[in-house]
């Protein structure tokens, strides 16, 4: 009676469940990537860096005590 030798049935699970997770780790890095190069909103351009033309009304009015 002859016997066939294969390889571990393990051996071919593993490398076949390892690949779905690096190609999540793969979508998961371009996604961020895209997220973070691509968002239209920029804080810095909307705070206020200094007083406004209101704060320098105020301090140029004359006061009368």
């Amino acid at each position: 009676m002859a016997t066939m030798a294969s390889a571990p049935s393990n051996a071919r699970t593993e490398a076949s469940s390892a690949q779905p997770g690096l190609l999540r780790e793969i979508r998961q890095f371009w996604q961020t990537f895209f997220v973070a190069a691509f968002n239209p909103y920029h804080p810095e351009q909307h705070y206020m860096r200094g007083p406004g033309p209101a704060c320098r009304a105020k301090e140029t009015a004359p006061t009368s005590h």
